[in-house]
């Protein structure tokens, strides 16, 4: 892996686990088990569960609470959770429903080398050399970029010196997995080059972990599929819902409640009249064949309309407006609004002492002691016209906070005298309120009086293809949608964020349902981006152009 060596072992450690592999760069190793339980669960997903936890023993520490022992994950280790489990995730089974659990613990850190790679190469390998069905190996490797030159897997000191941190995953045959990205402003050419290099130097660890696996992995085990409803039953289903379906996904007045209220609706009216005729029917069967049924018609309709469910063309923005200085006492403020989409943004500073302090351990493995700017994301549960607890901290809304921050962390100036703090809160969602957060961030900096280096704005960018999931290779016929709707990334194959200024790129995430997408795919995917945060700028820009 560039100028250092991956070493992958297995054997030796937590022999009972259905897989586990400790992976080993210079003196960082980190230990990866496997577990997947023998029995079903109820539900249509894959319940998969990542745990990254960093020990204090592996940096040679104790703890400095009062219990002196590991508490709870801190940030640092769920957002690298986060980021192992969306390597993974895409090359499970389609119907695999059984509960795993993928457990990494970091035996040994050095100051040089990060974790996080070392971590999702070995649950790569610990899920390959166990019997749980997979359809992997994935490599992954993180792309630096100093004075114009690549580097593969960058020490931390070279990362504090590279204009670009990129993480890609790939399987064989150059397809991308999964995309995390935080970049100095850099230009989408020298970004592209990037993400080839990357899926390039991937296919070594691909290789290396296949050598592994024909000479220690066991073989895959067969799995109960859920069970089905006969061809009578569906054809059923199918035949009294795919029209009035088709209707709703044609009614371009429809928004996010009213066409959520017709679906919901639907399913009921379909599942009492199956009950009539088929009493026995489980429910839940019912219910999940419908879902595959307006999944279908959805993705269809895209394909034969050449029209997105709001009317909209493939490359058309949501209709955008924003305004700043809302409240007086606040240092600054802003609202965001794209489509049903809106985030309130808020900018408080203050002396340096209110600096985030990091624990020991994420100084030791990020190389940063404090944050003098950081964004605080939240999503409560009105924003979706629910209910809910409103507590702690979730994975997804500490993952979107990160996303959003390292979209605006570089147009803020390293010397400002002051700490910035950015709070984002989601007022309405209906797609894409993390790229919105960046949007509304960046003007309520700028009404704050922060001397950004440029505006910064951000969008999803969503897919949708036609073609077999055992070849994603060949994938011919396909749709990508600007700015997408909550339901097009509920129903889509790839939720692709892109956020940065007019000049360059600041920060990407791709999470991709499908088992790996062609470079083809993703490179348009960020020259669509590119356009898209072109525009949107333009439109911030009547609001507010620069700091006051």
């Amino acid at each position: 892996m560039g100028s250092r060596k991956l070493a992958l072992s297995t054997g030796k450690l937590a022999k009972l686990a259905d897989g586990c592999a400790v992976g080993t760069i210079g003196d960082t190793s980190v230990m990866v088990t496997a577990v997947s339980k023998s029995k079903p669960t109820s539900g249509g997903f894959t319940p998969l569960i990542v745990d990254y936890r960093q020990k204090s023993a592996a940096a040679g520490r104790i703890p400095t609470n009062f219990l002196r022992r590991e508490l709870g994950p801190s940030e640092r280790e769920i957002l690298t959770s986060r980021l192992i489990d969306r390597s993974l995730r895409p090359l499970f089974p389609e119907n695999f429903c059984y509960e795993t659990q993928i457990v990494c613990n970091m035996l040994a850190v050095d100051s040089i080398n990060n974790p996080d790679i070392v971590s999702i190469n070995a649950a790569s390998a610990a899920l390959s050399l166990s019997d749980i069905p997979w359809n992997g190996p994935v490599g992954a490797v993180r792309v630096g970029c100093i004075d114009n030159e690549y580097i593969i897997n960058p020490t931390r000191r070279e990362l504090e010196c590279s204009s670009l941190n990129l993480v890609v995953s790939a399987t064989k045959q150059n397809l991308v997995v999964m995309i995390e990205a935080n970049a100095d402003n850099m230009l989408q050419p020298e970004f592209l080059k990037a993400i080839k290099t990357g899926v390039k130097e991937a296919q070594f660890v691909v290789n290396g972990i296949e050598k592994l696996q024909k000479s220690s992995g066991k073989t895959k085990r067969t799995f109960e599929k859920q069970q089905e409803l006969s061809e009578e039953v569906k054809v059923a289903i199918e035949s009294l819902s795919q029209m009035r379906l088709k209707d709703i996904f044609k009614n371009h007045s429809l928004d996010k409640l009213s066409r959520d209220n017709e679906i919901n609706y639907l399913r009921n009216d379909v599942a009492d009249k199956i009950r009539l005729d088929f009493p026995t029917l489980d429910y839940n069967l019912v219910v999940d064949c419908f879902g595959k049924i307006t999944r279908r018609v959805f993705r269809d309709s895209i394909f034969e309309d050449e029209r997105r469910c709001d009317g909209r063309d493939f490359d058309d923005l949501r209709n955008i407006s924003c305004e700043v200085d809302l409240y007086k006492p606040l240092h600054g403020s802003a609202v965001f609004q794209r489509g049903q989409t809106q985030v309130f943004c808020t900018v408080t500073l203050d002396s340096h002492e209110s600096a985030l302090k990091l624990d020991p351990l994420s100084i030791l493995t990020s190389g940063l002691k404090e944050k003098n700017f950081f964004l605080h994301y939240e999503f409560p549960p009105f924003a979706t016209k629910e209910t809910g607890k409103i507590g702690p901290l979730g994975r997804r809304e500490m993952g979107h906070g990160a996303l959003a921050e390292k979209g605006l962390y570089p147009t803020v100036p390293h010397d400002f005298p002051f700490t910035i703090r950015l709070t984002s809160e989601v007022l309405e969602s209906n797609g894409s309120s993390s790229m919105a957060s960046v949007c509304g961030g960046s003007l309520a900096l700028m009404d704050a009086g922060v001397p950004v280096t440029a505006p910064a704005a951000g969008v999803a960018i969503g897919l949708v293809t036609r073609c077999n999931e055992n070849d994603t290779k060949h994938i011919d016929d396909y749709k990508l949608l600007t700015d997408i709707l909550g339901i097009e990334d509920y129903m889509g194959d790839m939720d692709f964020k892109l956020a940065g200024t007019k000049k360059g790129i600041t920060a990407l995430q791709a999470d991709i349902k499908l088992p790996g997408l062609p470079l083809k795919i993703i490179m348009e995917a960020v020259v669509k981006a590119t356009e898209a945060k072109s525009k949107i700028l333009d439109i911030m820009q009547h609001c507010m152009s620069k700091p006051r």
